[in-house]
């Protein structure tokens, strides 16, 4: 060098820096002095970014083409193009990617890859399979695909229709039909029911599901270390290893009680692969891999891959039984998170969603004045509370829960919030249902600040010192905060109207947002670390609110309340048993009116389901089963996709 700048063969001006612009989309992108293409193989797009363009050909081959600047490309014969079927080596990329580094995951995901390598070049079987659906909420699936452990709607629904199976699904009429289970039988005295199970339907890494696999589910389910969150599906099966029985390899036979919704649990739980979770320590599933980073299933979509707090992406299962529907339409299917509600709306409007899952009644009118989204609305099993939790010292007396009630204005905060499209709630049993009593707790629990105050005072609460802020004889002020989850603003909205009511009564009320996996630990685990919290419950069928509200449950997971009542305990025990429903129906309304007098939640309003869908996508049903109910119908155009 010194040579060269004392010969001056060149005027050497300056040396630059390679400035590249690159797409925030595109991650994994590495650039030095070795080339802007020196890790091209690695580059990737996330989930929810696949679906941006309107094809599914035209955007892959966009992709493919700007790597070929640099590379050779093989194979690109024909058009050229990536297939209408996202080919299985979209799947093995993502898959080995999801479980580096983690042994467990990245044997299974060899597996997987493995299996449906032989699927590979399959043209689908009608020209309404191919491209991709983006299905967008505000929460994540902090659980994922493990029914084990798992506590969260949008979890059960992909778990039972998107990705694993159960035993029986229900009809629009609520009749059980078979799924997993080809059919079933129960005796004469109803203590014995036998499933026969399918013989075709796989495990996404090809080992065959069968009786051993619902056995192990059923063991898993009632043992103690799992803690399992609806461990109360099963209080009347017999409990132990006498409780089940597997026949054969497609035939498991349970011991059970009588019981008027024996059929019900089959529905809810998902059957769980025995080869890969046998060994698994209990105590150890919440925690396992399998759940969200590379879970196994059996059903319609197998997973493909999971961004934390931003998309879950599955792919058609190519060897789903032909006689439950084959195949599915769709190539892809991606779950996005997107945590701020008008950003949903905003993506659902300009394309970059295709389904926004429960929109708020205030931008209902956008989707109705929109030309390319429509509006579903259907009756829904769900409501909306704030739950107290009675361990507190100011929570612990039923008056003040009543209070906190009637001093809350509920009517005027549905109007405002739902605008129509709901029910004032004062219990669990949703207007739909046959054991529903629109009677109860209408007067008991109407708005009434100076009632409130009345049941405050008799509680021992009073304003000692003139701040407006009431204390009881100890001096602990009647201070509460009231949790809600990141990104929700329905539940923000009543946190602080609940915080402005309440004041003129004498109780200060703190809102406090937290993400949703976290608060699910802190109202689910202990210590329950919170007040109040704004939350939503989907009722079962099967009315039972056994997992809430029975003192033998008061350490489990939703028993966010603390309820301990031995008059209430009865009631819970009595209505699983009461088969005839005009028998039955008087005795919910005095199950009902013990609620309304404990005052658990401050039960808010039971809503409509409302959802935002794009026109281009068809064949799709949603009610009160749940969203994702025939998501393996749901199909698109092809000149749409």
């Amino acid at each position: 060098q010194r040579l060269l700048a004392e010969e001056q063969p060149f005027t050497f001006l300056f040396q630059p820096e390679r400035l590249v612009g690159v797409n925030t989309r595109i991650q994994n992108v590495v650039m030095d002095i070795r080339g802007e293409w020196v890790n091209v193989k690695d580059w990737r797009i996330p989930s929810g970014h696949y679906v941006e363009e309107t094809n599914m050909r035209v955007r892959l081959t966009r992709l493919i083409l700007v790597a070929g600047l640099a590379v050779t490309i093989g194979a690109c014969g024909g058009d050229g193009g990536a297939s209408r079927e996202a080919g299985p080596w979209m799947l093995e990329a993502s898959l080995a990617e999801a479980g580096a580094g983690v042994q467990f995951c990245e044997e299974v995901t060899a597996n997987v890859s493995a299996y449906m390598s032989q699927f590979e070049g399959q043209m689908p079987p009608s020209e309404r399979h191919g491209g991709a659906v983006v299905v967008a909420s505000i929460g994540d699936i902090p659980d994922g695909m493990n029914n084990h452990v798992s506590q969260d709607y949008t979890a059960s629904q992909h778990q039972s229709f998107v990705n694993l199976m159960t035993l029986v699904k229900y009809d629009e009429d609520q009749n059980p039909e078979p799924y997993l289970a080809e059919s079933w039988e129960v005796s004469d005295d109803a203590s014995e029911i036998t499933f026969h199970i399918r013989d075709d339907v796989y495990w996404h890494d090809g080992e065959l599901t069968d009786a051993y696999d619902v056995a192990y589910t059923f063991k898993r389910a009632i043992d103690p270390e799992t803690a399992f969150p609806n461990a109360a599906y099963w209080t009347h099966y017999e409990q132990g290893p006498d409780g089940v029985e597997v026949v054969d390899s497609f035939t498991v036979k349970f011991q059970m009680r009588p019981h008027a919704d024996y059929i019900d649990p089959w529905r809810a739980t998902t059957i769980m692969p025995e080869h890969l979770l046998g060994d698994v320590p209990s105590a150890e599933l919440r925690q396992h891999p399998y759940g969200t980073v590379c879970p196994v299933g059996n059903g319609p979509f197998i997973f493909v891959e999971h961004r934390e707090a931003a998309s879950w992406t599955f792919q058609a299962n190519p060897a789903f039984p032909a006689d439950l529907g084959g195949r599915p339409y769709l190539d892809r299917y991606v779950y996005r998170v997107i945590t701020e509600q008008t950003t949903l709306l905003t993506e659902l409007l300009t394309g970059g969603v295709d389904v926004f899952i429960r929109p708020f009644p205030d931008e209902v009118q956008a989707i109705l004045d929109s030309d390319v989204v429509d509006l579903l609305r259907y009756p829904f099993r769900g409501y909306v509370l704030v739950g107290w939790n009675a361990r507190r010292t100011q929570l612990a007396d039923k008056r003040v829960r009543q209070a906190l009630t009637r001093g809350t204005n509920r009517q005027e905060i549905v109007d405002a919030l739902l605008q129509g499209y709901g029910t004032v709630a004062n219990g669990s049993v949703p207007p739909f249902h046959w054991a529903y009593d629109p009677s109860i707790g209408r007067d008991a629990m109407s708005y009434d600040q100076d009632a409130a105050r009345a049941l405050l005072a008799a509680a021992g609460w009073v304003d000692r010192d003139g701040d407006g802020v009431r204390e009881n004889a100890a001096g602990v002020r009647l201070a509460i905060s009231i949790k809600y989850n990141h990104g929700n603003d329905m539940r923000q909205d009543i946190a602080e109207i609940m915080q402005a009511q309440l004041s003129q009564v004498g109780v200060e009320v703190t809102p406090m947002v937290v993400e949703w996996g976290t608060l699910l630990d802190q109202i689910g685990q202990t210590p329950r670390d919170f007040d109040g919290v704004v939350m939503g419950w989907i009722v079962e069928y099967k009315l039972d609110d056994t997992d809430l509200f029975h003192s033998d449950n008061i350490s489990e997971t939703y028993a966010w309340s603390g309820t301990q009542r031995p008059d209430i305990d009865r009631f819970l025990e009595e209505l699983p048993l009461v088969v005839d429903r005009e028998e039955a129906k008087p005795i919910w309304s005095e199950y009902q009116e013990l609620l309304v007098d404990e005052q658990p939640y401050t039960f808010f309003f039971f809503d409509d389901r409302l959802d935002g869908i794009n026109k281009r996508l068809r064949g799709v049903e949603m009610d009160a089963r749940g969203e994702w109910l025939n998501i393996k119908d749901w199909w698109i155009p092809a000149d749409q996709r």
